[in-house]
């Protein structure tokens, strides 16, 4: 069934219906996601804070962390504000612009952190296969200069996005699936020629997310070949440990992220549920559990929440 197109300059879309068929408790469904983004929010601002005062944790490996705990803290905060607004307030109305700078924000946000993570793996790669030179090659001066690219990458890339989006017209049934605006769901309900917006989201995520998965992925090969020509198995256990938590991370931003795309994309599920469980794995779930992940991972952190909490 097809809509008649509106403009662009229409005022409003829907940004959803929360969730479909519970409408009516969405004040208690609401509790959940509220205290998964406040967690989210207290955790990795505790990341920050402990790596901050604590100049034993002034390392490559935490610095990266903290660049991750500051993505994480930038996807709750640009998601938050619309699904709590629906569920509490039945606010289900947004602006064009605002919407499309929601995506942008997302959608950046997403690749800075695939960015992150691929240097969290680098940083992994030379401690375990080339330790001599670790800290000759991960200088602060470096350090920042691979956060500042993480970050260009993407925001420049993404930018083409909310611009080309702005060109679109929009069917009359204007209403989204998410609690949020996502780029695939709005593409969903255009009614315009949207083969730019794909090829050139396909290029893009190819040169970022995959491209960045396929590099940890070859890292991890040879971390592994290393630990194995280690004699003793002890120092085996140790070099791997110190990658649990980075693999675990890595593993929660991914799966849902990849399966995500793969649904939207090559999937055709009719339940509108099955789109809605997975955007908000794939937007809640990475920010919520890194820190977790991180505090019960790595020893030193642990140590100095104690610490903190005891006083």
């Amino acid at each position: 069934h097809h809509t008649l197109p509106t403009s662009v300059n229409d005022t409003k879309l829907q940004p959803a219906v929360g969730i479909p068929g519970l409408e009516d408790v969405h004040v208690w469904i609401s509790i959940p996601f509220c205290l998964m983004y406040l967690t989210s929010i207290l955790g990795n601002s505790l990341i920050l804070f402990i790596i901050k005062i604590d100049p034993r944790l002034h390392e490559p490996m935490y610095i990266f962390l903290s660049m991750l705990a500051i993505t994480d803290l930038g996807l709750s905060i640009s998601t938050m504000p619309t699904t709590l607004g629906i569920f509490w307030f039945n606010s289900r109305e947004i602006s064009h612009d605002a919407c499309f700078a929601q995506i942008y924000f997302i959608s950046a946000l997403s690749f800075v952190e695939s960015s992150v993570l691929l240097s969290m793996a680098f940083d992994r790669f030379l401690a375990i296969c080339n330790p001599l030179r670790y800290a000759s090659i991960l200088t602060t001066p470096r350090i920042a200069k691979m956060g500042l690219v993480s970050l260009l990458r993407g925001l420049v890339l993404l930018f083409p996005l909310p611009i080309h989006l702005k060109q679109y017209h929009f069917c009359q049934d204007n209403i989204l699936l998410h609690s949020y605006c996502l780029n695939q769901e709005v593409m969903r309900i255009a009614c315009s020629d949207i083969r730019f917006n794909i090829i050139y989201g396909f290029f893009v995520t190819v040169s970022t997310i995959v491209l960045d998965l396929v590099l940890i992925l070859l890292s991890y090969v040879m971390i592994l070949r290393t630990v194995l020509s280690i004699a003793s198995h002890t120092e085996r256990l140790k070099a791997l440990n110190t990658c649990v938590s980075h693999i675990c991370v890595v593993l929660l931003f991914y799966m849902p992220s990849i399966s995500l795309s793969v649904i939207y994309r090559f999937v055709k599920i009719s339940s509108p549920l099955v789109h809605i469980v997975m955007g908000n794995v794939y937007l809640l779930i990475p920010p919520l559990m890194n820190p977790i992940v991180y505090s019960v991972k790595t020893k030193p952190i642990r140590a100095r929440i104690i610490k903190v909490f005891m006083k």
